[in-house]
């Protein structure tokens, strides 16, 4: 079946989590930005906290400083803030040329996240790009749940047999094949390792 449509996951798809001052923790990053399952090193006994964190800001934020300070990071409430400043996330070189190419077809941005992307998005003039912006806080569900995945086709008005799902993660971006819908995956590695990924992707989908 033909594709008219797009979902984009974001971190580590569209953007990436890029700021000097993370630099020195980067494994701490690759942690705290992991899309499913429990990062490496937290205490068992938040699992719940940390697997809700998603769909609950102020568990979000509450989970994330309590594991910060587990790990002796300085400052934990002032290093989360910069997890989720606008100023700390890049676009992919191509995350502007993909969308742009995409100016056709109807594009939903789907997210396991506890935080309002859209400024990030806004900062760097691409908001005009994007249709619907699905974010598991707002909807409360988290992929790999068909639920958002459904929500999102819905919004955009396209049967799921009509759309593909492009993201870093087979576990929670695969589960968009669960209602129909293909899947591409991308690498999350740094911004200036992936120029072409999602570019790549956009011209597999006729406009």
């Amino acid at each position: 079946m033909t594709i008219r449509a797009a979902l984009f996951d974001f971190s580590g798809t569209l953007f990436r989590l890029e700021h000097p001052e993370l630099e020195s923790n980067a494994a701490l990053m690759r942690a705290l930005t992991a899309p499913v399952g429990l990062a490496e090193g937290v205490d068992p006994d938040l699992a719940d906290a940390w697997h809700r964190r998603d769909l609950d800001a102020d568990v979000h934020r509450w989970v994330h400083v309590k594991v910060l300070n587990d790990a002796l990071v300085p400052d934990a409430e002032a290093f989360y803030d910069q997890l989720v400043d606008p100023e700390s996330w890049q676009p992919y070189p191509d995350t502007r040329a993909a969308l742009e190419h995409l100016a056709g077809v109807p594009v939903a941005v789907v997210s396991n996240i506890a935080w309002d992307i859209r400024a990030v998005f806004a900062k760097h003039g691409l908001t005009h790009l994007v249709d619907e912006f699905v974010l598991s806080y707002e909807e409360g569900v988290i992929k790999p749940d068909p639920k958002i995945f459904t929500t999102a086709c819905e919004r955009l008005g396209v049967d799921p047999r009509e759309a593909v799902m492009v993201g870093d993660s087979e576990e929670a971006d695969g589960g968009a094949e669960a209602i129909g819908c293909s899947f591409r995956l991308v690498n999350p590695v740094p911004t200036s390792d992936r120029p072409d990924a999602l570019l790549d992707v956009a011209r597999t989908i006729p406009v």
